[in-house]
């Protein structure tokens, strides 16, 4: 495990020297200014939420599930066993 990280190490090291190009910082320094400006923003007044704080009000936003019944067999009658469809 150790080889390999050490392979890794020096394969890593190997690319870094292949692919400098060997060209050196500019001699004179550079300055960049940057300018910055902020508009006021201003927005419309938020209005409430139509949502319930009591503990037993319950979800108001969740709809309600209409599924149809799961299908009714007589007793030792399986769809799909001994020829019962």
């Amino acid at each position: 495990m150790a080889l390999a990280g050490g392979v890794a190490l020096i394969a890593l090291g190997t690319l870094t020297a292949a692919c400098s190009t060997g060209s050196q910082a500019p001699s004179s320094p550079t300055t960049t200014t940057t300018t910055t400006t902020s508009t006021p923003t201003s927005s419309a007044p938020v209005s409430p939420t139509e949502k319930s704080i009591s503990p037993s009000g319950g979800n108001l936003f969740t709809p309600k599930v209409v599924a149809p019944p799961a299908p009714t067999v007589p007793a030792g009658q399986h769809p799909g066993i001994n020829g019962i469809s």
